[in-house]
This record gives structure tokens, sequence and C-alpha cells, in this order.
């Protein structure tokens, strides 16, 4: 099978592109080597060849200065039989196509199989712009193919040209003609590199290396030969003989270069037209109106995503309930009966439940990604990070990390100051992600009360829900600030951001988007959570005391019968019956290793008007912040009366009572759990992410601590204020 990597600038359509060519084909992975995760799909050529195309990440050029732009240079330079690449698509946005050359400039030099995806021509011609495809594809060499990935046109003859590339192993005829003394100093700096033992490089990777001064490519370099290369780099360096930086001389060349490929195909309309995006841009770039309609658009988000998903919410939980009913009436009473369904059936259910509400917010991030807003919100709050010495750069992985923050964490990969990247790492995970969602539904659901407030036009649950998910993003601010001014301080970076033009979404992609999402989230829960349900159900039912039982099954064996003279009807006797059952299973309950956990920790808990099993909850929800839901719902649906088979986890929280009778769960406790989980480090996949990324176990310990303390210092004032209120 032949591998063809797809590349572009960010903002160039280039994830349209692949969706439209792979479609469902998909699958996501990490690059040899490495942790970058990167998309792969499949498709087939008109001549039947059959192609795995590679999404390498988006980058302007190929002077790797961040981690996510090296994988692009490695991946197309790499020459190993089995993971070579066989052909390149370069996808370009053709209304700013004088910028997009540059990095093809650079792949011509990859000399590899190249053809070009001329893309938004649509845009193009509204603004003015007439492209000679068929002479810029004579000048360059390689095929160029006008296309609108948005609105799948040209598709099939992008398909075509590849097939027709990849069967003749075309090359481009024209590269950029640098200047004869930086030339002798990249064939010198070759040799020089050509040792026993080494690869020699290529010309395009020596170029790198001495013209990217502290690039990634110069910093492989130097620790791959030894420090003395660092010398060897600055000597060849002066030697070119001249008084400007190189990274300027190689531009002038590569821009002189693309002035004469583009004299003669490209004609520009003498007055420029106003276009629709500038006009909207107007509003929602402004200081203050753009700031209102984000906080809009927020509001709208969250809260469609509690009112919309309600009606898919109880199919789902009326399915799991009936399956663990059937379960329960087909298989004896028992250990294992008790596993299955109160453990795997009530457990995954209870997870499986909020995936309406997951699907619905990676549905709202997708339209506003793909109609063009995401960026425009990234350059809203550059003001905001900038004074917090971030850059916009982190409003990209600070927002994915709203859905998971596994991905968000990667994201920052992108971001090539490292103070930066670091900062954004480690308060990536504060902001709310869809595993924290299941929390935030079912106590709202369960104890904020379901009225209007603001003349009736926000309901208090939905403004709840936004409260939740603003609460970490608000305290991001000062601790990254804190950051900043303490173990990462130093110079930020300054921010460079593109404003791509409006677009209707393409529906093709956003719900694409979406099935990947919720596929990937669904995975998640059926390895992690399952396991660990299970885990916690086996402490939460083992040791089985012999004794409790035998006390338990004694004072039923003393209840009064049923009798004619009244002693005790048959409703009584089902009512003391289910009493019974209840106090046996808390016995069995407290007795168990899970339930002795939990009253360990009671003393730690118990400021935050916790109880213990409360506590047992969130220990056993470390895996995951999820596992938190089937945790209560094993938790409680041990003694059968709860009613869990059936679903009915609100009903179970707002039934349990402390030893006294008092309620264990009250609106103050609530807010308590919900700002706990809201700002705790309950994730070990994000804080493995966290080690790799930062290739430390002390920033993961670190970020697990300091948002451990928060969280814990945040739900103690959430419930003293609660208490102080009266709520």
């Amino acid at each position: 099978m032949s591998r063809v990597a797809l590349i572009g600038n960010p903002n160039t359509g280039k994830t349209t592109l692949f969706n439209a060519l792979t479609g469902l084909s998909q699958r996501v992975g990490n690059y040899p080597g490495v942790t970058v995760e990167h998309k792969t799909g499949s498709l087939a050529l008109p001549n039947g060849v059959p192609v795995e195309l590679v999404d390498l990440p988006g980058t302007y050029s190929l002077s790797a200065a961040s981690p996510d732009e090296a994988i692009a240079v490695d991946v197309l330079f790499d020459d190993n039989e089995t993971s070579r690449i066989d052909g390149v698509v370069a996808i370009l946005d053709a209304s700013n196509l004088r910028r997009n050359l540059y990095l093809v400039s650079q792949l011509l030099e990859a000399k590899r199989p190249l053809v070009i995806a001329l893309n938004m021509m649509d845009v193009t011609v509204t603004r003015g712009i007439r492209i000679d495809a068929i002479r810029l594809s004579s000048r360059l060499g390689v095929p160029v193919i006008p296309i609108s990935a948005q609105r799948r046109q040209g598709i099939d003859d992008l398909r075509v040209a590849l097939a027709d590339t990849l069967a003749s192993s075309g090359r481009g005829i024209s590269t950029v003609s640098l200047p004869e003394s930086l030339r002798q100093q990249v064939s010198e700096l070759i040799q020089q590199t050509a040792s026993e033992g080494h690869r020699p490089l290529t010309a395009p990777e020596a170029l790198r290396a001495l013209v990217d001064e502290d690039g990634i490519a110069e910093q492989r370099l130097i620790a791959d030969r030894g420090p003395e290369m660092a010398g060897a780099l600055q000597h060849l360096r002066a030697a070119v003989g001249v008084s400007k930086p190189l990274s300027a001389v190689e531009s002038e060349s590569r821009y002189a270069w693309i002035q004469q490929i583009m004299d003669g195909c490209v004609e520009h309309e003498e007055e420029l037209r106003s276009s629709r995006s500038d006009q909207v841009d107007r509003v929602l770039t402004h200081r203050l109106a753009g700031l209102l309609a984000f906080v809009a658009v927020s509001s709208l988000v969250f809260q469609g995503i509690y009112t919309w998903s309600a009606p898919l919410m109880d199919i789902i939980e009326g399915g799991f309930a009936s399956l663990g009913s059937m379960v329960s009436h087909l298989m004896p009473e028992g250990a294992l009966r008790s596993m299955v369904v109160d453990g795997v059936i009530s457990g995954v259910g209870g997870v499986v439940i909020f995936l309406p509400q997951i699907a619905l917010l990676f549905l709202m991030i997708s339209i506003m990604e793909d109609c063009g807003y995401m960026a425009r919100a990234a350059l809203l709050m550059d003001r905001l990070l900038g004074k917090l010495g971030l850059s916009g750069r982190s409003f990209i992985p600070l927002l994915s990390s709203f859905a998971c923050a596994v991905p968000g964490v990667m994201a920052a990969r992108t971001i090539a100051d490292r103070r930066d990247r670091f900062v954004t790492i480690l308060v990536a995970p504060l902001m709310s992600c869809s595993a924290r969602l299941p929390v935030y539904v079912l106590f709202i659901g369960a104890f904020i009360p379901d009225r209007t407030v603001l003349g009736g036009w926000v309901g208090l649950q939905g403004l709840t829900l936004l409260a939740m998910y603003s609460v970490g993003a608000v305290v991001a601010v000062p601790v990254a600030l804190f950051l900043r001014l303490t173990i990462l301080r130093g110079k930020s970076s300054p921010f460079l951001l593109e404003l791509p033009a409006y677009n209707w979404p393409t529906p093709r992609t956003v719900l694409l988007r979406v099935y990947e999402s919720c596929r990937a989230f669904v995975v998640r829960a059926g390895s992690v959570i399952l396991t660990a349900t299970i885990v916690m159900w086996a402490l939460a039912y083992y040791p089985r005391s012999a004794d409790i039982g035998a006390q338990y099954d004694e004072a039923r064996n003393n209840l009064p019968a049923v009798s004619a003279e009244g002693r005790m009807s048959g409703e009584q006797r089902d009512r003391a019956l289910k009493q019974l059952r209840r106090a046996k299973a808390a016995a069995y309950l407290e007795a168990s290793l899970l339930g002795q956990a939990g009253h360990f920790v009671q003393p730690v808990f118990e400021p935050l008007g916790w109880d213990w099993r409360i506590g047992m909850a969130t220990l056993a929800s470390f895996p995951a912040r999820e596992i938190v839901i089937s945790a209560l719902g094993t938790i409680y649906s041990l003694g059968g009366d709860q009613d869990e088979t059936s679903g009915d986890m609100h009903l179970g929280l707002k039934n349990a009572t402390h030893a006294n009778g008092a309620p264990v769960f009250t609106i103050p406790v609530a807010l308590s759990v919900m700002v706990f989980f809201a700002l705790c480090a309950q994730c070990m996949s994000t804080l493995a992410v966290i080690q790799r990324e930062t290739r430390s176990w002390g920033w993961a310990a670190f970020s697990f601590t300091y948002m451990t303390v928060l969280a814990y210092a945040g739900a103690w004032g959430v419930y003293r204020m609660g208490m102080w209120l009266g709520w």
C-alpha cells in the first residue's frame, strides 16, 4: 500500500479534505517513536491502488520550531523502506497563494511525488482573484488541482492526479536558487557530518540545521554528533559572509522565486472587495461587542447541552434499566449476578447515558470551528491570555480540553515557547472536560431546582452547568499568572494568527468529528471505566461477612407473618423486608474494603460535608472522573432498594441518609462535590500525558498536587458558603 502525506498551512481546509478523501476509514495513533498523535485514513484511487493517507500537523514551513513541525519534517524526509512516504498532497489556500507557496518551495526539495490541491477556489473568486492553475502547474512541474473541499468540488480530479503522479513518480522541476555562498556551506556541513556510524544529512536537513539557529534541526544535530558541532555550525554560518541572519537570506530567495512563479498566473482586481467576513469581523472581533457575543454563544451552548439531550438520555436510561432487570431474573442471586448487574451493566450504563450531552458538546465545538468562529475566539482570548504571559496559541489547547484534557495537553505541542507550552499544559486540565459533564448533570438534575431565574429567561439548572464549566477557566487565570511569575517566569512570545473566511459548516465534516469524538469516549469508557468499575465493585462487595448475613436473616425470620388478625398486613411486611434489605446492604458495604477505606478518609472529607460513601466514590474515580457515576451507582445499588438497576440514580442519592436520619446530600454538599470534581486531577490518562509531554513525572506530580489542593479548598469554601446562606 502506498503512503501519502497530507500537509498544509493551518486554516487551509486540511481536515475537511482529509475527511472528504477518507470518510470513516480513519484511525488515530502515534507517530513511530514519539507521542505525537496523528490520523491516518484509507482511500482507493481510480486505478484501484490502495493508499494510506497520513495527516501531518499543520505548518507554515519546514523550519521546525516545535515538536509538531519536527514531525512533518521527519515524515517527509524518512527514507526507511517500511515507513517512507511515497507521495505528498499539499493543500493550499488559493486566496493566500503567495504565503502558501513558501511551504511548497520546501516540499519540492524533498524530492517526493507532489500534487497540489488549490483549495478555497470559491472564496478566491468572491475576492476578485483569478488563478491560472494550468500555467502554475506547468511552471512548478507538478499537478495543480483547483478544489473546494467544503463543497466537495474537484475531489475526483485530485484522486486522478494523485494516481497518475504515484504511477509516474513525478517530481517538480522548479526549485529555489539559494545564494552560492550558502549552498557551499550546506555542502560543507554534509561532508563534515558524513562520519562513520552516522547517516549523512540530506541537503534539506543540512539547510535547516544551518539556517534555523536554535531550531530543532540544530538541537538534534548537536545531541547526535556532540557539543563541538555547535561551534562548527557557527563557523559555517560566518563563512557564508552575509551581515543579515541566514533565515532572512533564505526567505528573500524563496519569495523571489514565488514572485517569478506567480507572475502571469495570478491576477487581482485593482479594487479590493470588502468581504462578508470583514463585515462580520467588525462585530465579532470588537473589543466589547465580540466579548459579549462570545459569552452569549457559550451560554447558548451549555444551556442547550442540558436541555436538548434529555429525551435521548431517557431512552438510554430505560434501555439499561430493562437490560439489568432482565439479567437479574435470568441469573441466580449471588456475587456473579451482583457483579454483572450492579457492576458492569449499571456502571457502564451510568457513563453511556451521558453520551448525548457529550455528542452535543462536540457538535457545538465542531460547528464553531468549521464556520471560522473559533479563530476569532482565539483572537479575543489573546487579549486576556497576553496579560497572563501566554498568547492566543494557548486558547486552542485550552478549548480542546473542554472536550478532553488528553488532546488538549497534546495540542500544546504546537506552542514553540517552552514556558508558554508548560503553563498551558499545567492549566489545561482545569478546563471542564467531557468526563466531568456526567458529574455535573447528575447532581444538578438531582438537587438543583428546575426553575427559571432572571425574569424567566434562564433556567437555574442550565445556569449552574455554565457556572461549573466556568469555575475551572476562572481558577486557571491566577494559576497561570502564578506559574508565569514564579517557576516558569520569562518573556512571552508574540502571537500570530490568520483569520479564515467565514463558511457554512460542512455537515459531513462536523458529523465525522462528532462521530470520532464519541467513539473515542465510548472506547475509553469500555476499557478503563469498565475495568475500574469491576475492581471497585469487588472492593465494595468483599469481604462478605457470614455474621452479617446470619444477623439479618434472623431478623427477617422474626418478622410477624401476615395474618387476618391484623398483626401485619402484606404491605407492612413488604416495607419491613425492604428496610431490612437496606440495612443488610449498608452493613455489608460498611464492612467491605472500600467501606473501610471510606471510613479511613472520612475525617479528611468531613469538612466538605461528605460522608464515607462520597469519599469511597471519590477514591474509586481516580482512574477517570466519570467513574464516580458508576461508583455511586454501584454503592447505592448493592442493597437493591435504591432501584439502581432501573437507573434511578437521583432517587437513590436523595434517599441517602446519615446514621441520625439526616440526608447525606443537600444543595451545599452537591455543589461541593461538583466544585471538587471541577478542579481535581481525577484522571490517570491526563497525568500520564503530562508526564510524556514534559518528560518528567515531577510535573505530573506537581499538577496532581496543586489541583487536589485547589479542589479541596474550593469544595470547602462552597460548602461553607452554602451552609451560611441556608441553602
